[in-house]
């Protein structure tokens, strides 16, 4: 499959001539590469505003489980998929952090998202004091387990997984890639387990957590991901175009 680069924006930029500035120079800049799948992730204010007629693709940041209803102030799937998204980033650190999300949750968006034919981008990972701790396998082990819990074998092959070590965001001190290799080959012996071998060896796993240009390429070739979740550095368009351009390279 092709390298997978997707930059959340998260709470960024603060207008909108901003985000159409940092969107067309994406796009411009990354029109020829034809060997890297590309999603932007920006805040729902802006996904009106920057449906894109190329290659580049559209997420969302987060979502409610239900399609309508009486809930104030949440955004369903179904309107995320009429405006274009065909991505959902699901169980995002700061999700699970600043606003208590927790595995049962997540699990009724991820099916949500699924049966509403978008993919999830499902994170997972582990804070600093649990590193510490030594309980890393246990949290990876049941945040994967409680997300993924009633999705059938033939609807988890469009799930994406993303390890974010917590610790490592905005920390100036990423994990390292033989770190993130160890981390990709146990997710994929959790989903060998709970499904069969053969969606194990198949499904994206990305990596996120203070990647840059510096480091995105040694990722990718050394520790076995099928592709980035990028944050801060999504929000500069020439870093990020130089990581999807060298991702083309692999």
């Amino acid at each position: 499959m092709k390298p997978l680069i997707i930059g959340n924006w998260k709470c960024n930029p603060s207008t909108l001539a901003e985000a159409k500035e940092i969107f067309n120079l994406i796009k411009n800049g990354i029109k020829n590469i034809k060997n890297v799948e590309v999603v932007i992730c920006p805040p729902f204010t802006y996904l009106t505003e920057l449906k894109s007629d190329s290659d580049l693709k559209m997420g969302a940041q987060d979502c409610f489980w239900e399609d309508s209803g009486p809930f104030t102030g949440e955004i369903s799937i179904k309107m995320l998929k009429n405006l274009g998204c065909r991505f959902v980033i699901v169980g995002h650190s700061e999700r699970r952090c600043h606003f208590k999300e927790n595995d049962l949750l997540i699990n009724k968006k991820i099916k949500s998202v699924l049966e509403n034919g978008l993919k999830p981008i499902f994170c997972v990972g582990e804070v600093k004091e649990q590193k510490n701790k030594r309980e890393f396998s246990t949290v990876i082990k049941t945040q994967i387990e409680k997300g993924l819990k009633k999705v059938p074998a033939g609807r988890v092959n469009e799930v994406i997984l993303a390890y974010e070590p917590v610790w490592a965001i905005g920390s100036g001190r990423p994990c390292k890639p033989v770190q993130v290799q160890v981390t990709n080959l146990f997710i994929r012996k959790i989903i060998s387990r709970l499904y069969n071998r053969n969606l194990a060896e198949k499904i994206p796993v990305l990596y996120g957590g203070s990647v840059n240009r510096e480091n995105a390429l040694n990722y990718l070739k050394e520790s076995g991901m099928k592709g980035l979740l990028i944050g801060g550095a999504s929000l500069k368009p020439e870093e990020f175009i130089g990581i999807v351009k060298d991702a083309s390279h692999l």
